[in-house]
């Protein structure tokens, strides 16, 4: 099946995150709270909410927030590989990002990233709907079925 894609039709992607506060201790106690009650089940009991928070509020997307997202296609007439990276202030690199989608090049693209339909995929989605930004089209998945998502996960590979 993966065969009869057209590579200039995948867009490959991948974005780097960061907890949107640096350290436990410059959270207000309402997100510590947040964060200890989220978490809760998924330490171990001898990790404390402050430990997990350094580990892992970057992954979690309401916790966290991206700084980056970099993104690759092949072009249709050069056959070479394309790259951006989109950076800056959250809101404005997600816009940005969305912009791409309005191309229409990327009427029928395909998304692809290592973990992405665990990770990047929902985690854009939800810092698009933090941020007030209408999602695109490709990351639109409500209602949807495993089967109807295009996406292509190359730790599924």
């Amino acid at each position: 099946m993966i065969q009869k894609i057209p590579i200039e039709n995948i867009l490959f992607l991948d974005i780097e995150t960061v907890p949107q506060i640096d350290t436990w201790n410059n959270l207000d106690s309402t997100t510590q709270y947040l964060w200890d009650k989220k978490t809760k089940f998924q330490r171990k009991d001898e990790i404390e909410a402050s430990d997990f928070y350094e580990q892992r509020a970057g992954i979690m997307a309401e916790f966290g927030m991206i700084v980056c997202i970099s993104v690759g296609m092949i072009d249709n007439n050069t056959g070479k590989l394309k790259i951006k990276t989109f950076s800056g202030e959250e809101k404005d690199l997600l816009i940005s990002f969305c912009e791409l989608f309005n191309s229409p090049r990327l009427n029928n693209i395909i998304l692809c990233a290592h973990n992405g339909k665990e990770f990047d995929f929902p985690y854009i989605a939800r810092r698009l709907l933090i941020n007030g930004i209408q999602p695109p089209i490709p990351f639109q998945m409500f209602g949807k079925k495993p089967w109807e998502i295009p996406h292509i996960d190359t730790m599924e590979l």
